[in-house]
């Protein structure tokens, strides 16, 4: 699973949601979208300007969790 961390980097430097949508030009709709669901899907553009105003790379913004394949996946795995 890929989720966003913009919620807790942004808490972890004390920036505010409204103060985050005014730093990175995002629309504060966006911004709180993110904060509530991290698994949001967001273009690069977005990642960049929110990488920008949390002053993090926009890998720091990206977590990745390994999980078990779906049903559709498991079908398509190459045989190893």
């Amino acid at each position: 699973m890929i989720r966003l961390r913009v919620k807790e980097i942004a808490e972890e430097k004390n920036v505010s949601m409204t103060r985050l949508a005014k730093l990175s030009d995002v629309d504060y709709k966006t911004v709180r979208k993110l904060f509530r669901d991290p698994t949001s899907e967001i273009g690069l553009s977005t990642l960049d300007k929110l990488a920008w105003a949390l002053q993090v790379e926009p890998a720091d913004l990206i977590a990745y969790t390994r999980t078990p394949p779906l049903i559709w996946q498991e079908a398509q795995r190459p045989e190893e």
